[in-house]
């Protein structure tokens, strides 16, 4: 079989766990004017991609899709208690915690996952995102990598859903901006890749102050 096919799977926006459903502070960097056109979401994107997805969020990530390959089971678990520990508002714990319970319900009724990777899952009483996310590559035979770039290429995807939906962003304007930003993504993966574990860290002040104004923004399209 061909293995795009499963790499095309969990990329794909229409993957039952609700990720369009969050805007993870991109809906109130619109709403108080610090994006206000394409450039202005160049940046922020930018940013979010080298300054924080870089150095945390998807090493975290590839940190725990390798574990799940290696059936490293201890190490996952320390993994699922740093990710937990490592959500700093409310809204974003809440992201994690939604998106990966959809995981568990998907893979759960899917028989692609094996016994042992299925009962740890059962075990996880909050099972979250990357857990999730890193047992599904696991049980449609996804490399590591792979499916970092799967899960880097679905957040940049649902970043540009929002700026279209808030903006509002067009069609042309957001494949201008994907084509800009394709560079940056990729250079996000590599540093992702070879970032040693007691590296990863970031601070991500105004990402975090975003999202804590955006979980008492009046009018909003996105959860909180």
């Amino acid at each position: 079989m061909n293995p795009a096919w499963a790499l095309l799977r969990l990329a794909s926006p229409q993957l039952p766990i609700g990720g369009y459903s969050y805007s993870q502070g991109l809906e109130m960097a619109v709403e108080n004017g610090r994006v206000n056109d394409a450039d202005g979401a160049r940046r922020w994107i930018g940013d979010q991609l080298l300054l924080n997805l870089a150095r945390f969020e998807a090493p975290l990530l590839l940190a725990h899709c390798r574990a799940a390959a290696e059936q490293d089971w201890p190490r996952l678990t320390q993994l699922c208690a740093e990710h937990r520990a490592s959500r700093e508002t409310r809204e974003l714990y809440q992201e994690s915690r939604q998106m990966g319970y959809s995981l568990q319900q998907l893979l759960n009724g899917l028989p692609e996952l094996d016994d042992v990777a299925r009962g740890f899952l059962a075990q996880q009483a909050e099972p979250h995102l990357a857990l999730g996310w890193a047992l599904a590559a696991r049980a449609w035979q996804i490399s590591a990598d792979d499916a970092l770039a799967a899960w880097l290429w679905s957040w940049l995807e649902n970043q540009l859903a929002v700026l279209m939906k808030t903006l509002p962003l067009g069609q042309q304007a957001a494949q201008r901006l994907t084509s800009e930003l394709l560079p940056l993504l990729q250079q996000a993966q590599q540093d992702a890749s070879h970032l040693a574990p007691h590296s990863f860290g970031s601070a991500a002040f105004g990402l975090s102050l975003a999202c804590m104004a955006h979980e008492r923004q009046y009018s909003r399209l996105f959860r909180s």
